[in-house]
């Protein structure tokens, strides 16, 4: 029997190109070639799909030169929908080859035009399987402002916040320094609609707060400023990758900032120290329990499909809920692949139940 094949998909529009990258690097070191046949896509800059070298080093995160997906001149041609899987690139001198029937599409894209519902749906239209969030969980989860209403509504804790739109920022600025100062101090100020900690600031004093908003409306013209809150950086992830199975959650881990003032681009991604990545975390059985519990009711709550890492704040009082990744990071240092094997799974074989999940979601 043939092998299915599996598009690998990163890169993208995003400011989060790079680490799309990078995860892709991983996941082309790690993915089963005995089970799976692979098929690189990448996305440049500019929204082109290329075909790309299957060079799992050529994406290798390096902090001096960030990996990218650059136009080589190729076309991936998609398949055109009707029940036909067949992929096609285009070379760069009008010679089209075929590459054969697509089986299913792992899409490990990062903010927008990929994370957000909007590739979801494109591969919907075309009926090709992929794996992770859906369009709904997805789009969700994507605008933070929208996602905690959802959780809200459903009863999971979420920190305070406002947002503000950067029309209202232009026009009233008195108010919306008002409505931030009503949160207390220290505040978070972060795009609608990033991710990776990308145009995210720490606000100590009231007088930061101008150049925290201008920093990430430069990233979404919709912004939260949310209360800070003073508790442990839990994180748990999810795997609901098998229609008719149960949802999972994997042992919790914890971010333990030491000198770094939050967990942002450079400690997550290219080693800056202050920031150790724990996993698992040192809690109690009750207090793991509850994590688990809690963050299968958020992943539900957003209609979660596939995967999800959660976010909380471990405080005194509870536990409250920062945010849902509906494409968290995957490189092999990555929180979520981190938690599933300190749970006794392997990073390949973490990849090969996204696939077959989404092989039998069909």
């Amino acid at each position: 029997m043939d092998k299915p094949a599996v598009a690998v998909l990163f890169g993208g529009r995003s400011s989060e190109h790079s680490i799309s990258s990078a995860t892709a690097g991983g996941v082309l070191r790690a993915i089963n070639r005995d089970l799976y046949r692979v098929i690189p896509v990448g996305i440049t800059r500019a929204g082109v799909f290329v075909l790309e070298d299957d060079d799992a080093d050529k994406f290798a995160m390096d902090a001096d030169r960030l990996p990218e997906v650059v136009d080589n001149g190729t076309r991936v041609l998609w398949p055109e929908g009707g029940g036909d899987r067949a992929l096609r690139v285009r070379r760069a001198d009008g010679i089209v080859d075929e590459l054969g029937d697509v089986d299913v599409v792992l899409p490990i894209l990062h903010g927008l035009h990929g994370e957000d519902g909007t590739i979801q749906g494109f591969f919907d239209t075309l009926e090709l399987p992929y794996a992770g969030g859906g369009v709904l969980d997805s789009a969700l989860c994507m605008d933070k402002h929208f996602m905690k209403i959802a959780l809200e509504a459903s009863g999971v804790p979420v920190s305070p916040w406002v947002t503000v739109r950067a029309a209202r920022w232009a026009a009233d600025p008195t108010g919306v320094r008002a409505d931030a100062e009503g949160l207390g101090l220290p505040a978070f100020v972060k795009p609608a609609r990033a991710g990776s900690s990308v145009g995210v600031s720490k606000v100590s004093e009231w007088t930061e707060l101008d150049a925290a908003l201008e920093l990430a409306f430069a990233e979404d013209d919709k912004v939260l400023i949310e209360t800070g809150i003073d508790g442990r950086e839990i994180e748990v992830a999810i795997l609901g990758a098998r229609p008719g199975h149960p949802v999972r959650a994997s042992l919790p881990g914890e971010i333990v900032l030491t000198t770094r003032e939050f967990y942002d681009f450079e400690g997550k991604y290219l080693g800056g120290a202050g920031v150790d990545v724990v996993c698992p975390a040192d809690l109690p059985a009750e207090v793991v329990r509850d994590i688990q519990q809690l963050g299968i009711r958020a992943f539900e709550a957003v209609d979660g499909q596939g995967l999800a890492r959660v976010d909380f704040f471990a405080t005194p009082q509870g536990l409250v809920v920062n945010e849902l990744n509906t494409m968290p990071g995957f490189t092999p240092i990555s929180m979520f692949p981190k938690c599933w094997i300190a749970s006794g799974m392997t990073y390949p074989a973490l990849i090969s139940e996204l696939i077959e999940g989404a092989l039998a979601r069909g």
